[in-house]
């Protein structure tokens, strides 16, 4: 589980594609020496498992289902790419709740700047769109962000973010132009809220969750 808050932006120095998997080098620019082999890290919003080490780098398996719903297949070697370890238990949790499990590869539409900060419109299928919601949190390639509106139309749905002057100093965002390809992780917590809505329509055991379920228990 991550956060969202970026720990620093690291440099892809190798890329072996092949087999069922792939394998991602990455010089880190922080201590590595707290990391262990089979620890998670997210690189740019991407979890995955450390298999390798050296004093400045490390080395991560990429699944084919990954490469599949993210933007994996556009990394190459010198690439910058975000970074976070998974987070401390009892730690303050500064960002918002992130899996590094992406749902999807969302599309830069325009930016518009707007004082020192810059205000980014993103775009992505309807199907997703629909757990994106307005002052909600969303994950754009690992960073925690609020989202301003949304507005679904057709098959996309496209919502704005704020980057401030810190978040695109300390991230890759700020080298985002209009036609970039980012992972997009939404909340989770909407996910399963639809799931167990979606048990209780279709008539399983499960108790459905519905405006009487709630007054009967007090809400």
């Amino acid at each position: 589980m991550f956060t969202g808050l970026i720990e620093g932006i690291g440099t892809v120095v190798s890329l072996h594609k092949g087999g069922a998997d792939w394998t991602l080098g990455v010089a880190a620019p922080f201590d590595l020496a707290g990391v262990s082999l089979g620890d998670s890290l997210a690189v740019n919003g991407v979890c995955l498992t450390v298999i390798a080490k050296e004093s400045t780098s490390f080395q991560v398996q990429v699944s084919r289902a990954t490469v599949a719903v993210s933007t994996m297949t556009g990394l190459r070697v010198g690439q910058k790419v975000n970074l976070e370890r998974a987070m401390v238990l009892g730690g303050r949790l500064d960002g918002h709740l992130v899996q590094g499990h992406v749902d999807t590869v969302g599309d830069v539409e325009r930016l518009q700047p707007q004082g020192q900060s810059v205000v980014i419109w993103f775009r992505v299928p309807r199907p997703f769109g629909r757990y994106i919601v307005p002052k909600g949190s969303v994950a754009i390639d690992g960073v925690s962000l609020t989202v301003n509106e949304v507005q679904d139309s057709g098959t996309v749905t496209r919502f704005s973010v704020n980057m401030i002057p810190h978040t695109g100093h300390k991230t890759t965002l700020a080298s985002l132009v209009a036609g970039s390809m980012v992972n997009v992780e939404t909340d989770l917590l909407g996910r399963y809220v639809e799931r167990l809505l979606m048990a209780g329509r279709q008539g399983e055991t499960m108790a459905r969750i519905d405006e009487a379920y709630l007054r009967e228990r007090g809400f």
